[in-house]
Order: C-alpha cells, then sequence, then structure tokens
C-alpha cells in the first residue's frame, strides 16, 4: 500500500510460541484456542512480521524481530529456529540490504521487537543496519536497563545497549511525536512503559501499527489483554479510545504477532470490536 510519499509492505521474519494463557490473560482457554490452537506445551504461534516503508529519500524498519542471538535453551522455549538471518532474507526479497536501511523504529525493547537489532561480529555487538538511526522512547530505554524482577527477562541488554554505545539509540520525548509529515509516534504505557506505537496518515488513508497493544487480530475484543502487561487496566483505556478512532476513520490496522494476517479493518458490531477485511500482506 502508498501512504503519502511511502511505499508500505509487510516483511515476515519468521515464527516463534508464547503460552497461550499469557497472551490472554483471563480469557478462558476454551474461547481463546478457538482462533489460536496450542501445541501439546500449551503454546501458540507468533508472527514476528515488522514493516518497511520506503520513499525516495527514507527506507525505514519499525521493529526487527527475534534476532540470531539465541542460544539452544532458549529456542526450545519459543519453539524458534532459523538457519540464515530471517529478517535479512525477509528484506531481500523485496530487493533490500541490512545497509540500505536508514532509520528503525523500535516500537519498545522487549527481546521479540528488537532482537535483531544487533549482530554478533567475532566478541562484539554491532548495530544490524549500519547506516540507520534508531528510535526508542526515552521512557522505555530507562524502564529497560532498570527492568524490574517481573519484566526484565523481557529486556535483554545485547539487543540495545550496543546500539546506544554506538550512539546511534536516539531517544525520544513527548508524546504523539511526529516523526515526519506522515508518521506519528503516539504514547502508549499499558502493556509497558513508553511504547510507541507508528501512526502512518496522509490525511485520506491511516495504517495504525498495533504493536504489543493489539497483538493480532483475536485481540481486538476489548478484554482480550495479555497477561504479560503491566497496567491492563491502562491497555483497555487505550484499545478503546484507538479503536474507536480506527472504525469511526477507517484506519488499517496492523498486526506483529498473527499468525494468520498481517492486518485488517474493524468493526464494531455490539460493544466491543471484532475484524473485518483481513489481509496476509501489507
Amino acid at each position: 500500500m502508498k501512504i503519502g510519499k511511502y511505499e508500505i509492505v509487510s516483511v515476515e521474519t519468521g515464527r516463534f510460541y508464547l503460552d497461550g494463557g499469557a497472551m490472554f490473560g483471563i480469557i478462558p482457554k476454551p474461547l481463546w484456542e478457538r482462533s489460536n490452537p496450542p501445541d501439546e506445551k500449551n503454546r501458540i504461534q507468533m508472527a514476528a512480521r515488522v514493516l518497511l516503508l520506503r520513499s525516495e529519500a527514507k527506507t525505514i524498519l519499525i521493529d526487527t524481530g527475534m534476532g540470531v542471538k539465541w542460544e539452544e535453551k532458549f529456542k526450545e522455549i519459543y519453539n524458534y529456529y532459523y538457519d540464515a538471518n530471517p529478517l535479512f532474507s525477509g528484506l531481500a526479497k523485496h530487493g533490500i540490504s541490512s545497509e540500505d536501511i536508514t532509520d528503525v523504529i523500535l516500537t519498545h525493547l522487549h527481546f521479540d521487537h528488537t532482537g535483531g537489532s544487533t549482530l554478533r561480529q567475532g566478541e562484539k555487538l554491532v548495530p544490524a543496519f549500519p547506516n540507520a538511526e534508531y528510535y526508542v522512547r526515552k521512557e522505555n530505554y530507562e524502564w529497560g536497563i532498570t527492568a524490574t524482577e517481573r519484566d526484565k527477562g523481557s529486556y535483554i541488554q545485547d539487543n540495545f545497549q550496543p546500539l546506544m554505545s554506538a550512539g546511534v539509540l536516539k531517544l525520544i520525548d513527548g508524546d504523539n511525536f511526529q516523526f515526519d509529515e506522515e508518521i506519528y509516534l503516539p504514547e502508549f504505557n499499558g502493556h509497558t512503559l513508553g511504547q510507541q506505537l507508528p501512526l502512518i496518515t496522509d490525511g485520506s488513508s491511516t495504517l495504525f501499527f498495533c504493536g504489543d497493544l493489539i497483538p493480532t487480530s483475536s485481540h481486538l475484543p476489548l478484554p482480550y489483554i495479555m497477561g504479560y502487561d503491566l497496567q491492563p487496566l491502562q491497555t483497555l483505556a487505550e484499545k478503546k479510545d484507538f479503536l474507536k478512532r480506527a472504525v469511526e476513520e477507517n484506519w488499517t490496522l496492523f498486526y506483529e504477532h498473527d499468525p494468520l494476517y498481517a492486518a485488517s479493518k474493524a468493526v464494531q458490531p455490539g460493544k466491543s470490536y471484532a475484524l473485518t477485511d483481513p489481509v496476509t500482506e501489507v
């Protein structure tokens, strides 16, 4: 799709698995397993889907997936395996190399969103995109380096501290930061502190990168909130606000983790929300 000066495509970077109960919080298994059947370990399949934006001047990546720095025990936990770098392979399908990326917008610093941001080069960790600047919320970075016992396992510093050491990690402050004419970065604090979710609009067409506010289309109903969220009632309020706008303004919703659909529209048939017009890629 095209919005303003940007050609926009989705990029698949592999699949991993997370516990279904954790992904759906208080929702009973007989409900969530209808759309997300679990494996024998109660894990559901998750996409690690990112977004690529291209204009004459910029080639922007939104999030970087799981990366390739995993030890065997964690590959087993997340059922995440790879032969080559799945992010680089996904970009190559669109004729893009790591050197072509000019900007990387990180929604937040959890490992499944920023794992592909750095690479091992001998004994060193280096930025995976050598010509890019990376952007994350100041609040999320500060939370990530001092995370609590509850969520510090999600903030693997090898994924982002080398960016800071290299001087390429830029910290954004202020709500609804405007990255450029088409890209806004509103802040969300339910899932974790300082998540920024790109809103890409030219006034007539709008795409909302749902990140971990709405990780899959199955999370469109308001009570479907992850057990991982630090402030679930804040997530609920954020979902109510943005889904109301999405329906009223006919936004395209982009799902980072949905195993089937890359994007859809949303409708409100009653008090809650559901998907309509799903697509497997954008």
